[in-house]
């Protein structure tokens, strides 16, 4: 088995789920040629990344990243850093040599994702984005089943994620625990963190967005800045909801906040088609609900699909627990780093990659630029697009 030296760059929550998902995939996935190997963690505190170090047991640490880019043991850099140095990070460890396995979303901008992906692709590395919500087992076989053409035609598809962490104006923004909030770190709020998996995992089973119209609000207006220790503007978005076309023909309809009191993580989906139609959500998410038209009339209606079956009927299963008995969050990331493992032995793309992160980062943009303008904003199939959110104007035929 050859090991896979990783050096990992932050080590807050994100640092843990991929640290345990490195740590486990062999246990479960016996079969992969590769082992992670837990090289290095970088950190700008040098006493907490040591603890979180000999937690997860890294063999060494760093306090700047470019020491550990430079180190010839690291194969591959894990970005778990917040929004804003991400495009900095990839590309020198492109340039580097590295494989890249980057915290969503890909970058701050669309401007700063093309920049990662010329990195990548001229350094032709192994590159991936952790939405690791694919991974879910029940997510997975929806998507089997759309691919199978069992809903066929769609019509509608529906996603929200709720939390309700910052309504309190006493939160402050910035710093290590709450740069979600600054948006010089994050680039945007719930838009960035929290729609931006349900954007990813929409293309994914239902194709691509073709346009968009978004609101956003800014509850809280000001908050305590952690660094500079004065109330300045809040930046972010609180809260966001936003219709789209996809490509198919199908709409959507989106919604973000962390204005919900009495969630804490509610991310749910819902397709409809002309023949069936599925939904999921995380706080049950190992069942898949199911409602196929073709039922026998007296026996028709949803049905909940409890996906812990082996056999390879339900995606990822046979590699954990006996049927009926569920996995959760954490195995997501073991997943994901199992496709990675699995897509490099094959000389394969690692999905998502960078390009399909760009995707998303694409729709993120419209969806805000809409909001700011008030009107509905086409998806830009590259960042070429032109100071409206218009495609360039020989793709208009002008």
């Amino acid at each position: 088995m050859k090991p896979l030296n990783i050096g990992l760059i932050g080590y807050g929550f994100m640092g843990r789920t991929h640290s345990n998902g490195y740590k486990r995939v062999n246990d479960f996935f016996p079969e992969l040629q590769h082992r992670p190997v837990l090289k290095a963690v970088c950190g700008r505190s040098a006493e907490k990344v040591q603890a979180f170090a000999d937690q997860w047991q890294y063999e060494s640490i760093e306090t700047d990243w470019r020491a550990l880019i430079a180190r010839d043991d690291i194969d591959a850099v894990d970005i778990c850093t917040p929004n804003n140095f991400h495009a900095e990070i990839a590309i020198a460890a492109a340039e580097a040599g590295k494989m890249i396995l980057c915290e969503k979303p890909l970058a701050l901008n669309p401007e700063e994702g093309e920049k990662m992906i010329a990195a990548v692709e001229k350094a032709g590395v192994v590159n991936t984005v952790w939405y690791n919500y694919r991974r879910a087992p029940a997510v997975t076989m929806a998507k089997q089943l759309i691919d199978e053409g069992r809903l066929g035609r769609v019509f509608h598809y529906r996603a929200n994620f709720l939390q309700d962490w910052t309504i309190s104006d006493d939160v402050p923004q910035g710093g290590a625990a709450l740069w979600r909030l600054d948006v010089a770190a994050a680039g945007s709020g719930v838009t960035g963190d929290l729609l931006a998996h349900c954007i990813d995992t929409a293309i994914w089973l239902n194709g691509s967005i073709k346009d968009v119209s978004a609101m956003t609000e800014t509850f809280v207006k000001e908050r305590m800045h952690t660094e500079t220790g004065k109330m300045e503007p809040v930046g972010i978005d609180d809260a966001c909801a936003f219709l789209c076309h996809f490509e198919n023909g199908s709409l959507g309809l989106f919604e973000s906040t962390r204005y919900a009191r009495g969630h804490k993580a509610l991310y749910t989906f819902e397709i409809n088609g002309e023949n069936a139609s599925i939904r999921w959500d995380l706080q049950d998410l190992h069942r898949l609900e199911y409602f196929d038209h073709n039922d026998e009339g007296k026996l028709r209606g949803w049905r909940s699909i409890h996906v812990t079956d082996h056999g390879g009927e339900h995606p990822y299963m046979d590699k954990w627990w006996v049927p009926g008995l569920q996995i959760g969050y954490e195995h997501t990331f073991v997943h994901h780093v199992a496709d990675f493992l699995k897509a490099l032995e094959a000389g394969e793309e690692a999905h998502p990659n960078f390009r399909d992160a760009q995707e998303t980062q694409r729709v993120c943009d419209a969806v805000l630029t809409s909001a700011s303008e008030r009107n509905w904003k086409q998806v830009c199939p590259d960042f070429f697009c032109d100071s409206t959110g218009n495609p360039p104007f020989f793709e208009r035929g002008i």
